[in-house]
């Protein structure tokens, strides 16, 4: 098999370090066990970014999503844990995970986990006008 799950994140220098940017991945396929039960848990990570001085490398990222497919986590931990080993391996200016879980016993959780680099203050915001049409 040539991919196999890891812990490892690996990453490459950010091209456009002097600028703000967000990078958004969304993975539609992450899964743990359920700690009580043991019964697999499905949910749908968001994961978005200002990366400082390196990105994190997709590759990597799924076989480390995949490392969590047989394991045991409640969902607040594993979204917490998974944030943390991302800024650890990045170090970005800010980090937020959200972790939409599938329904189980009639209840649908979603846990948000942020990051901010200490003295990162993101630009305002932006807002333009709809473009002109014909």
């Amino acid at each position: 098999m040539p991919s196999q799950p890891s812990k490892i994140l690996d990453t490459f220098p950010n091209p456009q370090p002097d600028r703000d940017f967000t990078i958004h991945i969304r993975i539609p396929e992450f899964s743990c066990l359920c700690p009580a039960t043991g019964q697999p848990d499905f949910a749908e990570l968001h994961l978005q970014y200002v990366p400082d001085g390196t990105c994190v490398e997709l590759k990597s990222l799924k076989n480390y999503i995949w490392s969590y497919r047989n394991e045991g986590a409640y969902h607040e931990a594993v979204t917490n844990r998974i944030l943390g080993d991302l800024v650890a391996a990045v170090n970005p200016r800010f980090m937020r995970l959200t972790a939409d879980f599938n329904v189980r016993g009639g209840i649908y959780t979603q846990v948000v986990a942020e990051h901010r680099a200490d003295g990162w203050t993101p630009a305002p915001r932006v807002d333009l006008p709809p473009p002109m049409r014909d």
